[in-house]
């Protein structure tokens, strides 16, 4: 069955970032169409992950502007653009180590808690109830990540894989219209990987979630990817389907090596 494509959701025009006299990213534009798998490349040092933290307010680009939603905004915090509905995961993981799975993924739900912090430490009337709604999404996603041998453990003592999958449980518990993904299989044995490609194509399909990954397995990213933007040294080089990209003469001497 072919995937139904919607229209651009996400639209990021003329990005520059410097950091001092130093350019991150030059003139940068690509855009994202709802419900694909949406892939950026690069060597090290491309600008891939400065290109994520503008996107998800961790940095304000000196020029141009993203659109989300037919919303534009330059100067915008993480709590926003979390409010906005675009989650995020992170090449170093940044889970809470000492805490529990379940409570781990609970953490992502704080966006979505309405009562107030007395209330919550009562658990009393509305805020009990808002607890179990909660809860019981949470363990949805527990159950969808296949995961649920480990809800009680203490995440520190997961293998680094099942730790990958925590911290992708966490930013689904936000329910982001559109997920970015900082090098989600990255240390990764085959095995992990190929857990990992599954989870994303059905979290883009179930969930109906438009991805956004940054990924230096080329195999991967050719398998799973709807369209490819290619940077390097900050600039854009390339931008297409995996197989214009897989072609792409720049993209071939930038990336793969000339001798490839």
């Amino acid at each position: 069955m072919t995937k139904k494509i919607g229209d651009v959701i996400l639209d990021v025009k003329n990005i520059s970032l410097r950091f001092g006299g130093v350019k991150a990213l030059t003139d940068i534009s690509f855009n994202v169409r709802e419900h694909e798998v949406r892939a950026i490349i690069g060597p090290n040092g491309a600008g891939k992950s400065s290109m994520l933290n503008c996107i998800n307010g961790v940095y304000t680009p000196q020029e141009g502007s993203i659109t989300f939603r037919g919303q534009t905004f330059d100067h915008m915090n993480s709590r926003q653009v979390a409010e906005m509905g675009i989650g995020r995961t992170f090449q170093n993981l940044a889970l809470f180590k000492g805490m529990s799975v379940i409570d781990n993924i609970m953490s992502g739900r704080n966006l979505k808690i309405k009562s107030n912090i007395l209330l919550q430490a009562l658990r009393i009337g509305p805020a009990q109830r808002e607890e179990e709604e909660h809860r019981e999404k949470v363990e949805h996603i527990i159950d969808f990540l296949e995961i649920q041998a480990f809800r009680k453990t203490p995440v520190g003592q997961l293998p680094y894989g099942l730790q990958k999958r925590v911290d992708l449980g966490r930013a689904l518990a936000m329910e982001p219209q559109v997920l970015l993904l900082d090098e989600p299989m990255a240390g990764m044995n085959l095995e992990e990987k190929q857990d990992m490609c599954r989870f994303i194509l059905d979290v883009n399909d179930e969930f109906g979630t438009t991805v956004v990954l940054i990924e230096h397995d080329m195999g991967v990213v050719m398998d799973i990817s709807d369209r490819v933007v290619v940077l390097d040294y900050g600039k854009k080089i390339g931008d297409g389907s995996p197989e214009e990209v897989r072609n792409n003469e720049e993209v071939i001497s930038a990336y793969l090596g000339t001798s490839h």
